[in-house]
């Protein structure tokens, strides 16, 4: 898209739009992102986020550390990413501006905040230039304005002070943009309203004041020839929300709560960014859920165990660092075989790392990171809408098997957004719980013929009296023992369970040809980009398919078979190549992988240059012919 291109001053229609928002940690940037969004979702566009947070909590304002940034992709088509690189840059300082124009598409749209392009400014972002005029932004249609000062007219009516007027500049912005692609400001409004709430009236005054003005400026001076129209999507009918990734997650979590008809407790320690799941189900207390927040991570993992010995759903979430310190006792959920779900959304590493960018680095961690022979099931959404469906599937396996369950998400699902068709309750399977009642029939490590899952016996059921912990336990009684010959068969039977899991899950979907030249396969957040470079390759008549594991914990019992039905297999994944390393060991093949470690999810061009560079030349044109 050239936003500059000349033409008439009426509508253009576009098929998508993706659009950055960038500007100092302070300025609102991801609310400004949020609120056009939500705005977009209520239009039916079809969409797509990626907001990115300073890793730093406060960094000295204009400078490079602490640029926040919101990109999104708002379509009249089905999208799976954000999108590879903004069209348009919405840059509230030289610092932003700095950090984001190389991404932007040539002769890409640059709106920027002209009063905080000070010599101050550039000084803060290390600057030595002005960069209108050292000609950084040639090829680019560029529209400075002085948006620090319209903001202070425009909520004068308001009795803030100057500091809190300047922070309604981002809703200015938001109303230029609003203009530029003809949105309405009255849902903006009502969502700005339910922001900062009565108790903030003269907030939210002044942030509806501001972006008032922004759309009246860019109507007064005609910012752009065009405006702009992106119709609504093709959707399957049905009631529509925008949901984040980690909302999704409470969300599926308490639905599992109502299925099983078993109270939900949540322990947790904050920290990036799985933060949010807290956050939303303390929200959702009325539903029946406990929330806690836990002194350290030994402890949250700790009381989850005790919710699923007592008979509820025992929960926790964390990231990777927190993991480490969750492992001691999460190997006593296996020893002691309980229903407890982890929720791992990683962030780039080792320590703490990169805290607010994404990775996909914990897999092995998941696979391996406890002492002894100690499986358990691991399952990964693939999108921020599937982080709903998932939650449910966890818990179903976890209570089915008798097993601790791994949820791996990670920053880009956990933050990322997108349309989430609200299902019918109606229609989600309930999940049955069996609770032992017998004593007669009663041990406490009997299994179940199919499942080998061991009873789920809640404490002071008369009879049930057993022995819990974490030394080993004899097959059947539950009595400690230390015969070499029952560890040994103790081991097996726990690594049995496991298996038996791929016979209660779905084969790997391929998507494209069942059978060709080359198959890339994905785990997590790699799902949007893998799909779309394929698809686009597909579209040329390359012999390619993709599919995407949400199970890594058994696998789904087809990848063998799929895996040979192709000449050659790439994984993209956002670490060193950890399935990768999996998949060979199993399966004995000769796999690539296209590793990122960036704190950045894949864009679809770098996968699509790699898949292209393994077909063999002419492929596309021979599948063509």
């Amino acid at each position: 898209m050239n936003p500059a291109a000349p033409g008439n001053t009426g509508y253009q229609s576009l098929e998508n739009v993706i659009i950055r928002f960038a500007g100092d940690s302070g300025d609102g940037v991801q609310l400004t992102g949020s609120l056009f969004t939500q705005d977009s979702a209520v239009m039916g566009n079809d969409i797509s986020t990626l907001p990115d947070f300073p890793a730093e909590i406060r960094a000295p304002a204009g400078t490079l550390p602490g640029v926040s940034s919101f990109q999104l992709n708002f379509s009249s088509r089905d999208v799976h990413t954000p999108g590879d690189r903004p069209q348009v840059l919405v840059a509230l300082n030289p610092a932003a501006l700095h950090v984001h124009l190389a991404d932007l598409v040539p002769g890409g749209l640059v709106i920027l905040n002209e009063d905080a392009f000070t010599a101050a400014g550039f000084k803060k972002a290390g600057i030595d230039t002005d960069p209108r005029e050292d000609g950084s932004l040639a090829g680019f249609s560029v529209h400075g304005q002085p948006i620090t000062a319209l903001t202070l007219e425009a909520v004068k009516p308001t009795r803030l002070g100057k500091k809190q007027a300047e922070r309604c500049k981002n809703m200015l912005t938001l109303g230029v943009v609003c203009w530029l692609y003809d949105r309405d400001c009255d849902a903006i409004e009502t969502l700005i309203d339910t922001r900062f709430g009565a108790a903030n009236a003269e907030l939210a005054s002044a942030n509806k004041l501001a972006l008032q003005a922004g759309f009246g400026y860019a109507d007064t001076i005609r910012l752009m020839p065009h405006r702009y129209r992106v119709e609504k999507a093709s959707l399957a009918p049905g009631k529509y929300r925008r949901i984040t990734g980690n909302s999704a997650a409470a969300m599926g979590f308490v639905a599992a709560s109502q299925l099983s008809g078993r109270p939900l407790i949540y322990a947790s320690y904050p920290i990036t960014p799985a933060s949010d799941i807290l956050h939303e189900l303390a929200r959702l207390r009325h539903f029946g859920v406990l929330a806690g927040q836990c002194e350290d991570e030994i402890s949250a993992m700790g009381a989850a165990i005790g919710a699923a010995f007592g008979g509820a759903l025992g929960l926790t979430a964390t990231s990777g660092p927190g993991v480490c310190l969750k492992s001691e006792a999460l190997n006593l959920a296996v020893m002691t075989e309980l229903p407890v779900v982890v929720v791992d959304v990683q962030r780039g590493g080792p320590s703490t790392g990169l805290p607010t960018k994404t990775e996909q680095a914990d897999l092995l961690q998941a696979m391996f990171g406890r002492n002894g022979e100690s499986p358990l099931a691991i399952v990964a959404p693939q999108s921020p809408a599937d982080c709903f469906d998932m939650a449910v599937e966890a818990f179903r396996i976890a209570i089915k098997y008798m097993t601790p369950v791994f949820y791996l998400s990670d920053g880009y699902l956990g933050n990322g957004s997108e349309p989430w068709r609200i299902p019918d309750l109606d229609t989600l399977t309930p999940i049955d719980v069996n609770f032992a009642t017998d004593p007669a029939a009663f041990m406490p490590y009997l299994r179940d013929p199919e499942t080998l899952a061991r009873p789920w016996a809640i404490p002071g059921t008369p009879g049930l009296e057993h022995r819990i912990g974490g030394l080993e336990k004899a097959d059947g009684s539950g009595a400690v023992s230390y015969d070499p010959l029952n560890h040994e068969n103790m081991v097996r039977l726990r690594a049995e369970k496991i298996e038996r899991i791929a016979d209660d899950i779905p084969e790997l979907e391929v998507l494209g040809p069942q059978a060709g030249e080359l198959l890339v396969l994905g785990w997590g957040s790699t799902y949007g980009a893998i799909r779309t470079a394929v698809e686009d390759l597909q579209q040329e008549g390359a012999s390619v398919a993709s599919a995407h594991l949400r199970y890594l914990n058994p696998l789904p019992r087809n990848l063998g078979a799929v895996l040979d039905r192709f000449d050659k297999i790439l994984v993209p994944e956002m670490n060193s190549g950890q399935l990768r390393l999996l998949l060979r060991a199993r399966f004995l093949k000769d796999i690539a992988g296209q590793n990122k470690i960036q704190g950045q999810p894949f864009k679809t061009s770098e996968i699509s240059e790699r898949a292209r560079s393994m077909l063999s030349p002419g492929s596309t044109r021979r599948a063509r012919a």
